[in-house]
């Protein structure tokens, strides 16, 4: 029997001995009312756990996905709204258990955001190319969420 319960058989079982993974999110799709990567990235870190295996799970928001880095209020200026950036829980969440987040340099200058209009804990990296192509020559598998 799985962890999943009688009525589901896993049929090719994964385990890894190391999680090396960079997600790219040029722009979001959702499960429900929650952006895919943090759900994906979310299963990538618990599996990590699950396994007792080091992990480095990296998270590149570019392009029009760059918003969901904001403070609550540099997102309510971005986004036309007064509610407050509706991933950061979910974000600051994945960051405590390990992930890293990074805004890309070239988004955040096309947006005129800074450091301090990010959630703590999220940096900015040169351009998400770079970063990228940095990380998949290090051996990170590249996970794109468009």
């Amino acid at each position: 029997m799985s962890d999943f319960g009688e009525s589901l058989h896993i049929d090719v079982p994964v385990e890894l001995d190391e999680v090396k993974v960079v997600f790219s999110v040029a722009s979001l799709t959702f499960e429900g009312d929650m952006p895919a990567v943090m759900f994906h990235a979310g299963i990538v870190v618990a599996d990590a756990v699950a396994w007792n295996v080091q992990s480095d799970v990296v998270v590149v928001f570019h392009t029009n996905a760059g918003h969901v880095t904001l403070d609550d209020q540099t997102y309510n200026s971005n986004r036309h709204v007064a509610t407050g950036n509706p991933y950061k829980q979910v974000i600051t969440d994945l960051i405590a258990k390990g992930a890293r987040f990074e805004l890309c340099g070239a988004t955040a200058r096309a947006m005129g955001w800074g450091n301090a209009d990010l959630i703590p804990g999220i940096r900015i990296n040169r351009n998400a190319m770079a970063r990228l192509t940095q990380l998949v020559q290090q051996g990170f598998v590249k996970i794109s969420e468009a």
